[in-house]
């Protein structure tokens, strides 16, 4: 709970008076987060409007940042889908990240985070960058005794949480189109939405109303001479779980170039051309990659798929 010795409005107060200079712009709609859009499926627990308020007033903060120079979103802006337009971002005095920063965008859902999972909680998540010295590089205490208010640790933990899990994307097209809305998608949209069900095989790692498996996959990302990276080896320590890192939700997926943890991708194109040729051999290839035979069409129509599932469905739904 937000704590009890200061009232919130306060806690707002103070961090409304601090240097703004290079702080990206709130420039998000009012009611931003205020409920679950359709085609989700499972709902998640209502949020605490107060505790929400707080976290966005903390997520566009660059005090939190050791010199002040980022907030958390400068490395994942609205407009990208709460992802970094850049390979790897760029912290406190210029230093640059080994990985992509992923799109924050339903998060709520998410089982585990980071790349390689080794993070249970959100709540866990957002104090990470903060006190990593390529992102924002300052221990959470000083961060907390700069924006003042009196929170403590946890409670901006969960103040951050609170609105990251605002973060909706849903009632797409696609949506509308499961939903017996059939005119949602247009033709190519629809034969996209063929393959990823079928011969594209998408859906064995994409999968479930948000389109990711919260799981771990080597698709040879990042494989350099046959040798992958760490990934999810890194925090199990099993030899097996090399190279393998998290399935991101498609959802949002236009917004958020560059691609895969590396950034490596720099086009939704480039992303289907990669699995087309079967991704990047190595010794823990997942077997879902293997035999993958799509044509150019279908390659066409799967890129124009994902970007209807990256945009909001115009107009009252009106099917089931």
């Amino acid at each position: 709970m937000l704590s009890a010795r200061l009232p919130l409005v306060l806690v707002v107060l103070a961090l409304a008076g601090g240097d703004v200079a290079h702080q990206v712009k709130d420039e998000l709609p009012a009611d931003f987060g205020a409920a679950q859009p359709f085609g989700l499926a499972r709902e998640v627990r209502p949020r605490d409007e107060a505790r929400a308020a707080l976290g966005r007033k903390l997520f566009f903060d660059p005090r939190l940042s050791r010199d002040g120079s980022v907030s958390c979103a400068s490395c994942h802006l609205p407009e990208h889908g709460f992802a970094d337009p850049r390979a790897h971002s760029v912290g406190v005095e210029g230093r640059t990240t080994p990985r992509n920063a992923p799109s924050l965008l339903n998060r709520a859902l998410g089982k585990s985070f980071f790349w390689d999972g080794r993070i249970e909680t959100l709540e866990q998540q957002v104090l990470q960058p903060i006190e990593n010295e390529n992102e924002m590089g300052n221990p959470v205490e000083e961060a907390l005794a700069r924006i003042g208010g009196g929170l403590s640790r946890d409670e901006l933990g969960a103040a951050l949480a609170e609105f990251v899990r605002g973060m909706w994307i849903g009632d797409s097209p696609v949506d509308r189109f499961q939903g017996g809305e059939f005119s949602a998608l247009g033709v190519e949209e629809r034969l996209g939405l063929w393959v990823y069900e079928s011969k594209g095989r998408c859906w064995r790692c994409h999968s479930g109303p948000n389109f990711s498996d919260e799981d771990f996959h080597d698709t040879g990302v990042g494989v350099r001479e046959g040798e992958a990276e760490e990934g999810r080896m890194h925090v199990t320590h099993d030899e097996r779980d090399r190279g393998r890192f998290k399935t991101p939700t498609l959802r949002g997926v236009a917004l958020s170039a560059p691609y895969m943890h590396d950034g490596s991708q720099a086009t939704l194109e480039d992303v289907v051309a990669f699995y087309k040729r079967g991704g990047n051999a190595n010794p823990g290839l997942d077997t879902a990659l293997e035999g993958i035979e799509i044509t150019d069409e279908d390659a066409r129509n799967l890129v124009a798929f994902l970007k209807a599932l990256s945009r909001t469905a115009e107009g009252e739904r009106t099917g089931r």
